[in-house]
């Protein structure tokens, strides 16, 4: 008996199947057994097909194929070529255990790429159980940015038997991933970023206490809420803020290509972090992931590393709001369903933004706002205050005026959010300031006396929670990067007292 070995996708992540065959004597048949989905029923024809268009001998043998193990439900057509390759070399006296094998066959032996063979090998490699593997030579461009792994790439199945019987040396070994962008090393990692602004902080003229209100976000990803009239600047500010967050790690880059390649999309792997914008009228299903057997990936795992924006915040379901306390909290969502339960990672920054009445004029100057009391309660009623508590940065937007102009760019914004994010690894921090743990915030966030009377009146003065005087801390800790300090004072405790929200 020869065994290959594969995978298959259980939840977010790859779980390694052993691919087995036997042949053995009886009436010719070809079975597939191990819990199987219709896509690997169906190689059967696929795999036949390609060994008699390639003068290989189908046995005329009772074919046993098991994929184990076999409490785990199999996809996917990339079983196709290990399949085929098992029933090739079954008679051969190597071994071949510690080979992945993926591929998808057509019916005259090619060897065709798998959308999904990217972040199902991405997902092995983490794990670090894989070595070496077998692909479609059309996937190597792709895969090869991978580390650590050896990638043997065919065209045909003639190829691949090749490969494994040792008479082909073509190869490609991963390379080290981007190249192309600037980066700097910090304690040997490096942290890849892009000179690329499609929409620039330029064009938002006025708001300068927005403006530096994004800044803050995204040196700490902190999260945040705009509040002012429409027309004002709060989603031109969110759309922006995703090319002024700090740069990536290698392993971010390859995570991000594995949730574009989950969302549909071709890799790009550009050190940009992703923006995901759901609509006020989407489904809870498709915001947080979910499916009735299989669960799936949702907007707010899509947004992992980057910007999770909400427009028109309290016009979102009470249920999608509420439900987003959990990642905003623990920075990963969890779907339960009868046959799993799944668990995202959801490390991303925030972005709500709102009107401050259901007819958005209450802090027009010009504009008569035609809502009354109750309408407006109603409206502001629908952000909980343990939602609301879970927001680091509150913002009330300025009024448009016909002087305003434009200030800081993105290309400078960005600097600051660098210096300060270089700043916070070179002490040591791992983490980004809106992440850190209560140990962390002991040991980083470290106020000199006169900050720490000005919170301990706070906390007295507004009654701040737990949760509260944690995030003044962690905003204060990144206003003291920015400007290069190495302990929080007292201007800057100021400073992020001064974005809290404001009880009505």
């Amino acid at each position: 008996m020869q065994t290959l070995r594969c995978a298959t996708y259980e939840g977010f992540d790859a779980k390694v199947v052993d691919v087995e065959a036997t042949l053995t004597k009886g009436l010719p048949s070809f079975s597939i057994v191990g819990m199987v989905s219709s896509s690997i029923s169906e190689a059967k024809e696929r795999v036949k097909s390609a060994l008699l268009s390639n003068e290989f001998r189908f046995p005329p043998k009772r074919i046993t194929i098991n994929l184990a193990p076999s409490e785990l439900t199999k996809s996917g057509t990339q079983f196709d070529l290990c399949m085929a390759l098992l029933i090739v070399l079954n008679e051969s006296k190597e071994n071949f255990d510690e080979w992945f094998v993926f591929g998808e066959l057509g019916l005259d032996g090619s060897v065709k790429e798998n959308i999904q063979l990217y972040p199902l090998i991405l997902s092995l490699a983490k794990q670090k159980c894989i070595s070496k593997a077998i692909v479609p030579y059309d996937a190597l461009d792709k895969l090869s940015k991978i580390p650590n792994i050896a990638f043997y790439g065919v065209k045909t199945l003639q190829e691949a038997i090749e490969v494994l019987q040792n008479k082909t040396t073509t190869q490609q070994f991963a390379q080290e991933i981007p190249l192309g962008y600037d980066y700097y090393e910090i304690d040997g990692v490096k942290y890849y970023y892009i000179k690329e602004y499609k929409e620039d902080f330029l064009d938002v003229k006025g708001q300068e206490i927005a403006k530096r209100a994004a800044v803050i976000a995204a040196a700490g990803f902190h999260n945040i809420i705009l509040e002012g009239s429409p027309g004002c600047g709060k989603s031109m500010i969110a759309q922006r803020l995703r090319y002024i967050l700090p740069p990536m790690q290698e392993s971010e880059i390859l995570d991000l290509a594995k949730l574009e390649v989950l969302d549909g999309k071709e890799p790009s792997f550009k050190p940009h972090r992703p923006l995901q914008s759901p609509h006020h009228s989407a489904t809870t299903a498709s915001i947080f992931g979910g499916g009735s057997y299989k669960a799936r990936i949702g907007e707010v795992g899509l947004a992992n590393n980057g910007v999770l924006f909400f427009d028109e915040l309290p016009h979102f379901s009470k249920g999608v709001i509420e439900a987003l306390r959990e990642p905003l909290q623990d920075n990963k969502i969890r779907i339960s369903r009868v046959n799993a339960k799944i668990e995202y990672p959801a490390n991303f920054v925030f972005i709500g933004a709102m009107n401050p009445c259901p007819c958005g004029n209450l802090l027009d100057e010009h504009k008569e706002c035609r809502c009354n009391e109750l309408e407006i309660q109603r409206y502001k009623n629908r952000l909980s205050d343990p939602f609301l508590d879970r927001i680091d940065l509150y913002v009330v937007m300025q009024n448009i005026r016909s002087d305003d102009k434009s200030s800081l760019s993105s290309k400078e914004m960005h600097k600051m959010v660098v210096s300060a994010h270089i700043f916070a690894k070179e002490r040591g921090q791992k983490e980004f300031n809106a992440k850190l743990s209560d140990e962390d915030i002991a040991k980083y966030c470290t106020l000199n006396e006169e900050a720490e009377n000005i919170l301990s009146m706070a906390v007295e003065r507004f009654r701040l929670s737990f949760r509260s005087i944690k995030k003044v801390q962690k905003v204060a800790r990144t206003i003291a990067d920015l400007v290069q300090s190495d302990t929080i004072e007292k201007e800057h405790i100021l400073e992020a007292l001064s974005y809290r929200r404001r009880e009505a």
